[in-house]
């Protein structure tokens, strides 16, 4: 005869990489609703220490990784004078991958923005994790070494981006928890469609692009997200690397991608079938929705999100990007085409040129030349492993931030 303990549901240990950013806030925020289902295990933040000090005291995590040193001081003062003395604080992207792989950890929420996020995320997937895929960059920057650690491993991908995430839920069921494999065409699929909301500058004259301040370009009119990805988000560079990170998540040819400009994002992609049929993913643009959806896949979680009122949402459009207005998207769907080296390049020289833009050191519209100009320089680049992907990395970022002073100092 069993106990009556036997039958409890002992809440999955959750760790969160990147837990001060948005998606990590957002996170918390689900996981707050459901303490019966989720353990906050593990945080991890780069700078962060006040916001991570609030986060340790609500969710109580074993561990906590500021990656750095002196914010991990200040932590470790701060939470002594709390009286929590038993959380543990790491500094340094080593205790990152620590975390990421602890065996305590059952979910991992790679939410680290950036090319610093694929060790750690990598890290996840070697220890078979289920793994919530916020940051793009990891497929972008070595895609198919990601995709081939994620075959040999017995980790669950799922995505974040609510683009990703609403493709996810919009293919066959016979695909989900094997997209990175899948033949798209066998399963009676024809055309994935990527919506994008074409930014705040939608609708701006393109001779006034060049003028756009900062404040401007982060004001989304539809997400509220980071100054990093708004910017992104502008110049459709985001959608770009969304376009490559399909390619990955999806086991899909260039062709297989066609990207949406639709303002109300309220659809956030679609699934074209041989039939004529087309699926769409609804909802309110709150980023809680696809966090919840992979946080309990296959099943279904109250996330805190409203619901969709189709009487205030007074019309659905829709149209095709225009090349001038956004070559930064241009410019990844070449990258896509040339291979991984151009990838990995372009990626490294958008961190570059947006950290500048947001400095008001270059103009918004220099953020596409200083782009192309790095992913044309290697696009030959070959990448067979993590140290080749480094290497570019690094190689892209001084070329980009020479070309930054060049600009500078030519303006």
């Amino acid at each position: 005869m069993s106990s009556n303990h036997s039958s409890a549901i002992v809440p999955q240990g959750v760790c969160i990489l990147g837990s001060t950013g948005s998606i990590g806030q957002s996170t918390l925020d689900v996981i707050r609703r459901h303490p019966d289902k989720y353990r906050v295990l593990s945080l991890s933040a780069n700078h962060r220490d006040d916001l991570m000090l609030s986060q340790c005291l609500e969710f109580n995590p074993k561990t906590v990784v500021m990656v750095c040193e002196q914010a991990a001081q200040r932590l470790r003062e701060n939470l002594n004078t709390q009286h929590q003395q038993q959380i543990e604080v790491l500094s340094g992207k080593q205790a990152l991958e620590q975390i990421a792989a602890s065996v305590d950890a059952e979910i991992v929420m790679a939410a680290i923005v950036g090319a610093s996020g694929l060790l750690p995320t990598l890290a996840a997937i070697k220890a078979d994790k289920r793994v919530l895929l916020a940051n793009k960059e990891a497929l972008v920057c070595s895609g198919q070494i990601f995709i081939d650690a994620l075959r040999a491993s017995k980790a669950l991908l799922l995505p974040i981006d609510s683009e990703h995430n609403a493709i996810f839920q919009c293919l066959p069921t016979g695909m989900q928890t094997h997209s990175t494999d899948a033949n798209i065409a066998e399963h009676g699929v024809n055309k994935i469609l990527l919506t994008g909301s074409g930014g705040p500058f939608r609708e701006l004259p393109i001779e006034q692009l060049q003028q756009v301040t900062p404040e401007q370009a982060c004001a989304h009119p539809n997400w509220d997200m980071g100054r990093k990805i708004s910017v992104d988000s502008a110049t459709m560079m985001n959608k770009g690397l969304e376009f490559i990170e399909a390619k990955w998540l999806f086991n899909l040819d260039v062709d297989d991608i066609q990207v949406v400009l639709h303002p109300q994002s309220s659809i956030h992609s679609m699934v074209q079938y041989k039939d004529g049929s087309v699926l769409a993913q609804l909802g309110n643009p709150d980023m809680r929705t696809p966090i919840a959806h992979a946080l309990a896949y296959p099943e279904r979680i109250d996330a805190g999100v409203a619901d969709f009122d189709f009487f205030q949402c007074q019309s659905f459009d829709f149209a095709a990007p225009d090349a001038n207005r956004y070559p930064n998207l241009q410019l990844a769907i070449k990258a896509c085409k040339l291979g991984q080296g151009a990838c990995t390049a372009l990626n490294a020289a958008n961190e570059v040129a947006v950290a500048a833009f947001l400095q008001e050191h270059i103009r918004f519209t220099d953020i596409a030349k200083v782009n192309g100009e790095v992913m044309q320089q290697f696009s030959d680049a070959s990448i067979n492993n993590l140290d080749d992907v480094s290497r570019v990395d690094n190689d892209a970022r001084r070329s980009a931030n020479a070309l930054v002073t060049a600009m500078m100092e030519g303006s």
